[in-house]
């Protein structure tokens, strides 16, 4: 499970498949020069592909809940590359009620607490505080997966809101989450922590997925 090193968009951190779309003057992806996401910035640890993929599943459809404190160690890893994460509420994508009764956990917010786990082992991140409740979802929605781009947007619009915003006045946040794909789901999340009043909010996933680099062995 290798993290990503290569170029990457400057804003929500779509790798790059090659290094001339990096030459660009913003270094930006296309999705964020047509429509900017609501998170300050974004990164990914690696590719949402081969042994990280099978990892994720493993955790996210089959139980295998202590996957998560070493998966977060990786998150970790791609976290202090962020500016400004040292003194951050750091909040897990949430579940619908209905969803997280199916499945039994939020998979999100073990991450989250595997990251704050491992970076809590620094000085500098004695400051960083995990709050579980930061944002909740106000209403189920379809699986993302399937969905254009435009779908996705529509389908988490107006989905989260902040149950004490007076936690969240001023403050920066990370927000954490398994997989990022287009980024609807984060920036929706991100959207209604600065409605709430939030400084910043840095957005961190585990895995990114993107057709430029596809599973080759989930593909035949």
């Amino acid at each position: 499970m290798q993290p990503w090193l290569g170029p990457s968009c400057e804003r929500c951190g779509l790798p790059f498949a090659s290094l001339e779309a990096s030459d660009a003057i913003d270094s930006l992806c296309g999705l964020c020069r047509l429509d900017e996401p609501e998170f300050d910035v974004a990164r990914s640890y690696g590719l949402y592909t081969g042994n990280l993929r099978k990892a994720i599943l493993q955790l996210k459809f089959h139980g295998r809940e202590y996957l998560a404190n070493r998966l977060g160690g990786f998150l970790a890893q791609a976290c202090e590359a962020l500016s400004e994460p040292d003194s951050a509420i750091v909040a897990p994508v949430p579940l619908h009620a209905s969803r997280r009764r199916q499945r039994g956990f939020n998979q999100a917010e073990l991450l989250a607490r595997g990251l704050v786990r491992k970076l809590r082992r620094k000085e500098r991140f004695a400051g960083l505080q995990f709050v579980a409740d930061s944002l909740c979802r106000t209403r189920a929605t379809l699986p993302q997966v399937g969905l254009s781009v435009r779908a996705r947007r529509e389908n988490v619009r107006g989905v989260f809101s902040v149950p004490r915003p007076e936690r969240v006045r001023n403050r920066t946040f990370v927000l954490v989450d398994d997989v990022m794909t287009t980024g609807a789901t984060l920036s929706a999340c991100a959207a209604a922590l600065k409605r709430a009043g939030a400084s910043r909010v840095l957005a961190l996933s585990l895995a990114r997925a993107t057709p430029q680099f596809p599973d080759l062995e989930s593909s035949g």
